[in-house]
């Protein structure tokens, strides 16, 4: 008889139906457990996007400071790459630029950290994001006597631009346009605009409203982001733009602070407001290596945090300022 092909290989048992269950029961909750954690990954790394700046900003935030009559506080608020100063007394106070909008809240909570609940002026000194996007939840939530204005609009008409007018619009803000040699007044708050000079310049950082601050024997130099264009016309115009503190214009970059201009400006500090290790490269070389030959007192708000400093009219204190 013939033998028959016998597999001698024995399969093995089939696992229990309880077993197989369980063993799928427990795939699927590894992969629930991998989704929730990149899920909260993914919502941490966009998160951090958009209010990175802002939490930096919010717990390195300095203490409040009661000010005395004859004292003018003036801060450098933290709001990463963008500008926004605060400049107030005991009574009045006035914004210059809020940052952008992603990080309105570090200036909201700055404010209301130094009982401000209305602003004399809000200045918004050009069109640029980073520059007026922080102004648009400042004019909803808060009392505005004015916004001072350069007679210009944003060419390309971006988002940003358009929520704000629309906000000035909604909260039915008076707005002021500035020309050379406008005074802004708020009680102890004195400025004086020395530039735009009025020329229509192609560069829109070359519109922006630059205010000079005197206040007894102290002054302040606020260029935003003015670039060597208007730096030259402010050089030969007649309005004095000497000070003891200037903010450095345009986030330190080349395109601001020529050779000319510091030299006239001759400043103790300057006062650099930007984002660390932004994608613009600031502040450049060759603008740290002019201010330190100058001899000015370099600040930045990436090292630094928020910067303040108080004037009698005669000496400057720094008051509080955080090392990050």
């Amino acid at each position: 008889m013939p033998r028959r092909n016998v597999n001698t290989k024995r399969k093995p048992p089939a696992r229990p139906v309880r077993a197989r269950r369980n063993v799928r029961r427990r795939s699927r909750r590894r992969g629930r457990s991998f989704f929730l954690v990149t899920l909260m990954v993914l919502a941490f790394a966009i998160g951090y996007y958009f209010a990175g700046d802002w939490l930096t900003a919010y717990f390195n935030r300095p203490g409040a400071v009661s000010l005395e009559a004859g004292q003018v506080m003036v801060s450098f608020i933290d709001v990463g790459q963008g500008d926004a100063t605060l400049v107030r007394t005991a009574t009045h106070a006035v914004l210059i630029d809020g940052g952008e909008q992603r990080n309105s809240r570090a200036v909201l909570d700055y404010l209301r950290h130094a009982g401000v609940t209305r602003l004399d002026y809000v200045v918004a000194t050009h069109p640029h994001y980073d520059h007026i996007g922080g102004l648009i939840p400042v004019i909803a939530q808060l009392e505005i006597g004015r916004l001072l204005k350069p007679n210009v609009s944003h060419p390309d008409n971006t988002q940003a631009y358009q929520r704000f007018i629309q906000a000035i619009y909604n909260n039915d803000v008076y707005v002021v346009y500035s020309y050379l040699g406008y005074r802004l007044q708020a009680g102890l708050i004195d400025m004086v605009v020395v530039a735009p000079t009025g020329e229509e310049w192609r560069q829109l950082n070359n519109h922006s409203i630059a205010l000079h601050k005197t206040h007894g024997q102290i002054s302040f130099l606020f260029t935003a982001d003015a670039e060597v264009d208007s730096e030259r016309r402010m050089l030969d115009g007649e309005l004095d733009i000497s000070a003891n503190v200037l903010r450095v214009g345009h986030h330190g970059s080349r395109t601001s602070t020529s050779y000319e201009f510091l030299q006239a400006v001759d400043p103790a500090f300057a006062v650099i407001s930007l984002g660390a290790n932004n994608r613009h490269g600031h502040p450049h070389r060759e603008v740290m290596d002019r201010l330190q030959a100058q001899g000015a007192k370099i600040m930045r708000t990436d090292e630094m945090g928020t910067i303040r400093m108080i004037t009698n009219g005669q000496t400057i204190e720094l008051v509080n300022t955080v090392s990050r």
